[in-house]
């Protein structure tokens, strides 16, 4: 799989209405491609997933294209109240995590602020026809009038994809659920939120182990919060977690039940230079987001205006710094005003960590070829929907003078975002999600 250095891009599809009346219910909050891509998850601010499938002729054509069609769209939380604490709780999918698939249904799991949920998604194209005791549609029949035996038959129908909720994991979390990752044993999995990290078996609702607790005894000592957590992708004692502080922390569970000293702390080196510390410093520090590549060896951290790779062998500083939106550095004052400078932005790596893609404003999207170094700033835009169109590279400017096909800084649009954003795990197709649409593109063959 090659990296955007010689990839060019390509526009595929566009999910959801283009109409500009957006509710806040239809605003996409996390996508999720699955182990072999062929099914991609959405989750939004209404509690909705909605299950893509990659359309098999798509998948057979020569070249191939990257085009998914919808498989299954249900209801996966609900508004809550919490009357014990006056406090309402939204029905927003903050992630979703597919399971390794092991038989012909699927497996994922949901969650809300508080309520974690593992659905099966699994298809119907037959049912039994001809029962004894009660009618086709389901009533009982009077046994009185039952005087001969029948034998049920299989008949078609057809195809339904069922979702049903087979656990539900509920009252372990007293603050947000910002995390959940599945351990590569496939039968455990942790949950994080901003002070603890839980670990769960999947068969089991009622209790789970608390392995990491950074609450102080006395909350007006709290220094930092627990931003984003991930189980290493092959070692299944191995979990990393990141901090408002800028750090993270790796730690194995060998060690001791309560993982409250860590392995490994990643960390960069403060800056000795006193005209950078600046009132903005410890926020844009803050990661968002942090991701172990495929193979195990590397993560990636996303802070405000950076992503950074890191190589598991060495503690003390990144070994590859890319700038997302250096641009905005100068502009940390409006964008502490407007809230932006709180967004939490996700990465993600290609299939075989050559590449990584993180989101920014204006709806761009940001692609780096590590093999390279290069990299390339594209827009999710409804003016390039038809298929095949190759997506023209963007670039901000800063100063005074501006080329014909550069954008100011002073005129992105701050409310268009992209924060969320996934990467096929064997080919060179993207999802990014804009608002309430999902945008699909690939490589142009």
């Amino acid at each position: 799989m090659a990296g955007n250095g010689e990839t060019s891009w390509c526009f595929s599809q566009i999910k959801g209405a283009l109409d500009d009346d957006v509710t806040e219910a239809d605003i996409i909050s996390c996508v999720e491609f699955n182990h072999d891509g062929e099914l991609l998850a959405t989750g939004d601010k209404g509690g909705r997933v909605v299950i893509f499938q990659r359309d098999p002729s798509s998948k057979a054509s020569t070249p191939r294209r990257g085009e998914y069609n919808v498989y299954s769209t249900f209801q996966s939380h609900e508004p809550e109240f919490d009357y014990l604490k006056s406090l309402e709780i939204e029905e927003k999918i903050n992630k979703i995590r597919w399971l390794k698939r092991k038989n012909q249904s699927h497996f994922l799991l949901s969650t809300n602020d508080k309520t974690i949920k593992l659905w099966k998604v699994s298809e119907r194209d037959k049912r039994v026809e001809g029962y004894n005791t009660r009618e086709d549609n389901g009533s009982m029949r009077d046994p009185a009038s039952i005087n001969s035996l029948r034998v049920p038959s299989i008949k078609p129908m057809d195809l339904m994809v069922e979702a049903s909720p087979r656990r539900i994991f509920a009252n372990a979390h007293t603050y947000h659920i910002n995390s959940i990752s599945v351990n590569s044993d496939q039968e455990t999995y942790l949950s994080a939120d901003d002070l603890r990290i839980n670990l769960w078996n999947l068969e089991v609702t009622d209790h789970s182990f608390n392995i990491v607790d950074i609450k102080p005894a006395n909350m007006e000592e709290l220094t930092e919060v627990i931003t984003a957590a991930e189980f290493h992708p092959t070692e299944c004692n191995v979990f990393v977690y990141s901090s408002s502080k800028g750090t993270i922390r790796l730690c194995d569970m060998r060690t001791s039940a309560l993982c409250d000293r860590h392995a490994k702390l990643f960390e960069e080196p403060e800056d000795v230079d006193i005209t950078n510390k600046s009132f903005f410093r410890e926020i844009i520090s803050s990661i968002s987001d942090v991701k172990l590549s495929n193979s195990g060896r590397y993560m990636i951290s996303r802070d405000y205006l950076s992503i950074k790779v890191w190589d598991l062998r060495m503690e003390t500083k990144p070994i590859e710094t890319y700038p997302v939106h250096e641009y905005l550095r100068t502009k940390l004052c409006s964008l502490y005003e407007n809230d932006c400078i709180f967004d939490k932005f996700e990465c993600c790596w290609n299939g075989n960590d050559s590449a990584i893609m993180t989101g920014s404003y204006n709806n761009f999207f940001r692609i780096f070829d590590r093999n390279t170094n290069k990299d390339v700033t594209l827009e999710a835009s409804r003016d390039i929907i038809k298929p095949k169109t190759v997506l023209k590279p963007r670039k901000v400017c800063t100063g005074g003078k501006r080329k014909k096909d550069e954008i100011s800084v002073d005129c992105l649009a701050f409310n268009k975002r992209i924060l969320h954003t996934a990467w096929h795990p064997l080919e060179n197709i993207i999802a990014v999600a804009a608002t309430n649409n999902l945008f699909i593109f690939q490589d142009k063959f």
